[in-house]
């Protein structure tokens, strides 16, 4: 396990820098989980909506580095060649550090109402949700976009020699550029100021990021498992089709609270509906790949990462999705805590734990540390993975009240009269919030120091009970589980449409509905993690000889 090229070490950079960004969004997360138990801590200093704002960005930012970090590792594979243009790739390094800094700073002038307006335009503090960056940050942002594309397309072969995976590293990365040119210009019109707004935030995951995904995803999987160069692109293939077949009319469900035409609340549902449907491929895939051919885990960190990447997103994105996009259950769970919990999911669970998982793969390989200490890694998988259900849970359930005492009963958010009913679960946040922020601790000082830490002794357990081999009809098994609590939990934000919830005021049908759903689908995916890393363990290698690395620019 060590590099072939040398120009993969650049990537060390932008994943050292990924750290302290997340490490940064942590902190501010924290603050804002006790916030919400006490709001008047640091109010006026660092208050709630300013604190909430930069732990958005910074979020958006080291998953950026993650994506960055990863694709530099990995373009030298795809191309057999070294990095084009070097020396853009550190000055793209310094940029985001120059960026980040300007975004933080520049958060506080929320508080005082300063957005730096010139020629129409708010140059210092946007003030849209997601996007609070002004112009000066966005500029700097779209330069770097296209910077990035630049030198990932003169890195790559020519068009001819691309294979699926070329395609899809190529085309996602040129599109962070090209979807980002919405989100630059200001319109006086809140409807369409919106409908822009939700390109940016809703295209990029949907359409660009998710691109992105399944193609690191399919590269990380070859390199792990020397799977299939050719089989892996026809996953990618089809999985990159499907996201943008339902992820890019599938944004018209936000259409439903921007005075769109009536018909986007049908189209909207129906395509986000299906959005489930690439997860699940995607899924399916790195079981076959790491099932299959039974070869034993070179880096477990790594691909728990990989494999929590993909369970979170497939619980996150896909089925919490599901549940809250419907018109009929959206009418209640818009704006709710419900959101947050799928929002936690789906942004953390499929692109952050995919940067770290790259991380743990080439960090130990510029290092060339092949016999590190992995305990230390995958115990602080654990600490992120079940810190983040539980926070997610959290979410849900103060949701489900927050959704009963604000849509049903019509009790104002402002007046303070919702806290009471919210108040268990603001004190759970936390507690899950630490034990995630001990996780990213963990995560933080294990790669800082890979390769200083000798492998202890490990007996390979048998592959018997609880450890033998997974089989393809139990994976399914534990998916359909999962599934069908995601059914349990829609039928519960549907039940308050229900004329005993919505006219006399009784929640109790979607309060055990909401229960039942959301603890089964937590226990069940904790459950089926455990299991599929189990059935993994029995073949962990006791030595590590030297592995050439596939060729992933010959097949097509």
């Amino acid at each position: 396990m060590k590099i072939t090229y040398e120009s993969q070490r650049l990537s060390l950079r932008f994943f050292l820098l990924m750290l302290i960004l997340f490490a940064g969004q942590v902190a501010y997360g924290m603050l804002l989980a006790v916030q919400q138990v006490d709001p008047t801590i640091l109010a006026g200093t660092l208050s709630f909506n300013v604190v909430r704002a930069s732990h958005l960005s910074l979020g958006i930012l080291w998953i950026i580095c993650g994506f960055i970090g990863a694709t530099v590792f990995v373009a030298p594979l795809l191309s057999k060649r070294e990095i084009a243009s070097q020396w853009l790739v550190k000055l793209l390094f310094y940029a985001l550090i120059i960026l980040a800094i300007w975004n933080i700073s520049t958060q506080t002038l929320a508080m005082q109402g300063i957005a730096g307006w010139w020629k129409g335009q708010p140059w210092l503090q946007n003030g849209l949700e997601y996007l609070e960056g002004g112009r000066v940050f966005g500029i700097g942002v779209l330069v770097g976009f296209l910077i990035f594309a630049f030198v990932v397309l003169r890195t790559f072969p020519n068009f001819r020699k691309w294979n699926e995976i070329h395609w899809g590293l190529g085309l996602g990365i040129s599109a962070l550029a090209v979807v980002w040119v919405f989100g630059l210009f200001y319109i006086s019109r809140i409807d369409l100021q919106e409908y822009f707004r939700w390109y940016v935030v809703h295209y990029w995951v949907e359409g660009v990021w998710e691109v992105i995904h399944i193609s690191l995803v399919g590269v990380l999987i070859v390199i792990m498992f020397k799977a299939s160069v050719r089989a892996v692109g026809f996953a990618v293939f089809w999985g990159i089709s499907f996201v943008w077949l339902s992820g890019l009319i599938g944004n018209a469900h936000h259409y439903f609270w921007i005075g769109t035409p009536e018909f986007w609340q049908f189209w909207g549902s129906f395509f986000s509906a299906l959005e489930p449907l690439p997860l699940i491929f995607c899924f399916w895939h790195i079981y076959l790949d790491a099932h299959v051919n039974k070869r034993p885990l070179d880096n477990a960190p790594a691909f728990y990462f990989l494999l929590g990447s993909t369970i979170l997103e497939l619980v996150g994105a896909g089925i919490l999705g599901f549940t809250m996009t419907f018109a009929l259950t959206n009418a209640w769970s818009h704006g709710t805590w419900i959101t947050a919990g799928h929002g936690h999911l789906a942004l953390f669970g499929t692109f952050g734990m995919l940067g770290i998982g790259a991380a743990y793969w080439a960090v130990a390989a510029i290092r060339n540390v092949p016999d590190f200490d992995q305990r230390i890694g995958r115990f602080g998988f654990w600490l992120l993975f079940i810190g983040m259900l539980g926070m997610a849970m959290s979410f849900a359930f103060g949701g489900v009240a927050h959704s009963f005492v604000a849509r049903v009963l019509g009790l104002e958010w402002t007046s303070g009269d919702i806290g009471p009913a919210m108040s268990t679960f603001k004190l759970i946040l936390p507690i899950f919030g630490f034990v995630f922020t001990v996780g990213a601790l963990v995560i933080v000082y294990d790669l800082l120091t890979l390769g200083t830490h000798k492998a202890q002794p490990f007996e390979v357990p048998s592959a018997t009970g609880w450890r033998k081999a997974m089989t393809g009809f139990e994976a399914g098994t534990w998916l359909l589980f999962m599934c069908f609590f995601g059914l349990v939990i829609t039928f519960g934000l549907l039940a308050f449409n229900l004329p005993i919830v919505r006219e006399e005021g009784d929640p109790t049908l979607p309060y055990l509905l909401s229960a039942v759903g959301y603890t089964g689908l937590f226990a069940a995916t904790i459950a089926f993690v455990a299991r599929f890393t189990a059935s993994l363990d029995s073949r962990l290698r006791t030595t590590y000889p030297e592995i050439a690395t596939p060729d992933l620019a010959v097949e097509t």
